[in-house]
């Protein structure tokens, strides 16, 4: 007799409840390829995903633990405490992938068919993202930047906010952030302002008048500097007479500041009180001047005269 071809198919809803674990068992169970002779099913690829994003997790928490609560108080430098905590998120994360690896009961062994695919993979396109985590290995162990420092890199000057494993983050002093490949830091020429001392030698140039009194120029100069409380005076400032301009005389006024952070305003700040003391010490600082010779410019009378006879006559 001939089965009715009309008659549907059992849905979910027909499945006892036993049924139905069984059917999603057997789903998670099936085996879906092999690495190393070890059968690799669904179950297990979202157990390896489970545990990897939890281990990363886990990494992110201990890393803001260590750097927040427990290295502030056996060590003062922050970057040190940075690379201290962000290395110990690495640690975490790798020993999370590696406990991954076992408990879904793949060979560590067996990863070298994976590494071989990633390193044919390296080799077609992957050579910027590999230098890059080198890099900011290479960054967090010699540390030529840290935390905090304020740097000059691609004619950007800002401090280091974050360290991360391809980039670094960079706060401009504009308030703009810029993402800066770490391979930036290890093949270029960077400036750092603050490696191993934070103090900066702050130049200020002005011109004064050639008629101004030099004792009074460098007196004025010198109360600028003695006034401040915003520089150092260990070491002592220095006033000098550098050259003479085509209008000026060329002073530079050199000062040392604490903190190169604050390099700019304490510039705006000496610029302002030398151009008060100047006023009150009736000091000029001269506009540009350029003398102007015209040679043989005006014709004379007499060429005139005799062009006019010319024109007359031609007539």
């Amino acid at each position: 007799m001939q089965a009715d071809s009309t008659q549907s198919l059992p849905t979910m809803d027909d499945l006892t409840p036993s049924e139905i674990f069984d059917y999603l068992g057997n789903l998670f169970n099936t085996t879906l390829f092999e690495l190393k002779d070890t059968p690799v099913t669904l179950l297990s690829i979202c157990i390896f995903i489970f545990f990897l994003i939890g281990f990363t997790y886990l990494g992110g928490f201990v890393k803001r633990i260590l750097n927040n609560k427990v290295l502030p108080r056996f060590i003062k430098d922050p970057g040190l405490r940075f690379t201290l905590s962000r290395m110990t998120q690495y640690v975490v994360m790798i020993i999370g992938m590696l406990v991954s690896f076992q408990f879904v009961g793949v060979d560590l062994t067996g990863l070298a068919v994976i590494f071989g695919f990633l390193s044919v993979g390296i080799g077609f396109g992957l050579q910027n993202i590999t230098s890059n985590f080198i890099s900011g290995l290479i960054v967090l162990f010699e540390r030529p930047i840290s935390i905090g420092d304020r740097v000059l890199v691609n004619d950007i000057e800002g401090d280091v906010q974050e360290i991360n494993i391809r980039s670094t983050t960079v706060r401009s002093i504009n308030n703009i952030s810029v993402i800066v490949p770490n391979s930036e830091f290890i093949s270029k020429n960077v400036v750092n302002y603050s490696y191993g001392d934070p103090t900066y030698r702050l130049v200020i140039d002005v011109g004064v008048a050639y008629g101004s009194d030099l004792d009074i120029v460098l007196k004025a100069l010198n109360e600028v500097a003695e006034e401040s409380d915003s520089i150092l005076h260990t070491p002592k400032h220095d006033v000098q007479l550098r050259s003479f301009g085509d209008s000026s005389w060329n002073m530079k006024l050199i000062v040392w500041v604490g903190n190169v952070k604050e390099h700019y305003s304490i510039l705006n700040e000496l610029n302002q009180a030398i151009v008060r003391k100047f006023r009150a010490y009736d000091i000029e600082i001269p506009f540009p001047q350029r003398d102007i010779n015209f040679r043989n410019a005006m014709p004379k009378s007499e060429e005139v005269k005799g062009e006019k006879k010319e024109v007359k006559s031609g007539e």
